[in-house]
């Protein structure tokens, strides 16, 4: 098997120690030759990066090269795969988009509603640039993308990159929420097959197979009904947030029995209850800067400091495992299943096929392969077709500077709805994200 070389683009993001475990515990699938950290913050990315040095050293020896920069050229040329994470305005911009849309009673998120509109249209740009940079220096390399709000991004990147083949939108929440149906069955991930659709963060599970073919979905909803859902993935498993947020698939399957959704729905089916139960002086950002970012920020000094992982906390998580089968899929053509996020044509046929959609697609080295869906029901479809127009809509709105397509993206949002209250809102985004948003006429 070839070697890669990887890049990691937001090297200082808080969950880059989790994707270098995830690396270590995956290399027989995915074996590297070096692996570089891009990020524009020296100092963000400082303190991560000498903390995987010491990871590296520990757990990955037969590695030939690690280093960090903020060179572009020193970062991208030659590479064969870079992995895409990026955060516009960091956690700070995170926290004012999930606060704005709460003072005007609507749902405060980070990729939903008004604050997933907000860090898309600071996400679009950055983007753009990383991947014109990429392309500068390593034409024929792989560009996996999971920056958020991913299907935002990935409208803006099909426009912007029409004939680019080898950029990949991925997320990683259906592969969280089937770590947890894996659990349920007393099974593994991989032993799943998945049939699903949606855009997302917003589709969901129609069916659930294993490798031998027998279904397996009457099974988990049974066991989500009578035992009620929680998350098992290391990142998120102990966090309250993430517990409320699983619990409340017991209430979308009770009320809409059909499918199984994925998680984000909660946020578009009962927007009252989302934004009552949330807290804008300790909103999921600031629990982010309180919890993960500080966990991981004194895990890193910790491990800089000792220069061993001897008794350290360090864990795999599936958000790094599904990206690097992704990628192992991609570059050794074994045409395994991943639920990706791909232009329609016609795979969903009552969708259009400009349609970016979340759906399985077998991965081969010539790009994905995605399994037709066919016809969606008129419920499921008439969700879709109203969260499409928003995010087509805010894409409109970044290219076309238009204040007006904002306002249009906003009032169709199922999140806000109301006029009066989307031009509320818009003019309080627009006033904090100055210097980040186009100039809207």
């Amino acid at each position: 098997m070839k070697k890669q070389r990887l890049v990691v683009v937001g090297g200082g993001s808080t969950y880059t120690i989790g994707m270098i475990m995830s690396l270590i515990e995956e290399k027989a699938h995915f074996p590297l030759k070096s692996i570089t950290f891009y990020d524009t913050s020296a100092e963000r990315q400082e303190k991560i990066a000498k903390a995987a040095e010491v990871i590296l050293k520990d757990k990955y020896p037969e590695l030939e090269s690690f280093h960090y920069t903020t060179d572009k050229e020193e970062a991208f040329t030659n590479m064969d795969f870079a992995f895409v994470q990026i955060r516009t305005g960091g956690l700070a911009m995170r926290e004012k988009d999930e606060q704005i849309p709460l003072r005007h009673g609507v749902v405060g998120q980070e990729t939903c509603g008004p604050g997933g509109m907000a860090y898309g249209l600071r996400s679009i740009g950055d983007m753009i640039e990383v991947v014109n940079d990429i392309r500068h220096y390593a034409p024929d390399a792989w560009i996996l993308n999971y920056t958020n709000p991913a299907a935002i991004v990935a409208e803006a990147l099909r426009r912007e990159f029409p004939e680019d083949t080898k950029i990949l939108n991925i997320c990683d929440m259906p592969a969280a929420i089937m770590v947890s149906y894996a659990k349920i069955l007393g099974k593994e991930i991989w032993d799943l097959v998945p049939e699903y659709f949606g855009l997302n963060h917003f589709g969901w599970f129609t069916d659930i197979f294993d490798k031998e073919g027998n279904r397996l979905t009457d099974d988990i909803k049974n066991a989500i009904t009578k035992e009620g859902f929680l998350p098992e993935d290391s990142e998120i498993v102990n966090d309250p947030s993430w517990i409320k947020t699983f619990k409340q698939v017991e209430t979308m399957l009770h009320d809409f029995p059909d499918y199984l959704p994925n998680t984000y729905l909660q946020y578009y089916l009962y927007p009252g209850d989302m934004t009552a139960k949330e807290d804008i002086s300790n909103t999921r950002a600031r629990q982010v800067i309180n919890g993960r970012e500080k966990r991981v920020h004194e895990l890193s000094d910790t491990l800089t400091a000792n220069q061993t992982t001897e008794g350290a906390d360090l864990e795999v998580d599936i958000h790094g495992c599904y990206m690097i089968r992704v990628a192992a899929s991609l570059a050794y053509n074994t045409r395994d299943t991943f639920i990706v996020i791909v232009e329609n044509n016609g795979i969903i046929s009552n969708m259009p096929s400009d349609a970016m959609v979340e759906v399985p697609a077998a991965l081969s080295s010539d790009g994905p392969k995605p399994f037709a869906v066919g016809e969606i029901p008129r419920f499921n479809k008439g969700l879709m077709e109203g969260q499409l127009a928003f995010e087509q809509l805010v894409v409109d709105g970044y290219y076309e500077n238009s204040y007006n397509k904002l306002l249009q993206a906003l009032t169709l949002n199922r999140t806000v709805v109301d006029a009066p209250t989307a031009r509320a809102v818009l003019d309080d985004l627009i006033e904090a994200n100055e210097g980040y948003w186009p100039e809207l006429r």
